[in-house]
């Protein structure tokens, strides 16, 4: 792995790694002030998606450190653009239309996965 990777997907795991134990573990209320969307979706999908960031975020980091399955350290990065595509059509639809965090975040999902496949991470 070349040290662009590792310092993108590292930033990008901390992130993810932040976020979703947010998600798993605090309520709606301690959630509302950082995440205008929580109301909108029910809890258990909140904690799904908190589940989905941190499983995410080990998919960026394990794979290339272990040499086991490096192929889902990609997959997790494009996952993340996934997500954030998603978490734009939900900020979009609502009251909060403030995007510019996630469109940050798919794209350096996106440049995540172009590391993750390049010539030089092999």
């Amino acid at each position: 792995m070349n040290i662009a990777y590792w310092i993108v997907a590292g930033l990008l795991a901390l992130f993810y790694l932040y976020a979703g134990t947010l998600k798993v573990i605090r309520t709606r209320d301690r959630l509302r002030p950082m995440m205008a969307w929580v109301d909108r979706v029910p809890l258990p999908a909140v904690r799904a998606l908190g589940a989905v960031e941190i499983l995410g975020a080990t998919g960026l980091v394990l794979p290339p450190l272990t040499g086991v399955a490096p192929a889902s350290a990609p997959a997790a990065a494009l996952g993340f653009v996934l997500l954030q595509t998603g978490a734009m059509a939900v900020h979009l639809t609502g009251e909060d239309r403030r995007i510019a965090l996630n469109i940050a975040l798919a794209a350096t999902a996106a440049v995540t996965a172009w590391l993750a496949t390049g010539p030089l991470t092999h």
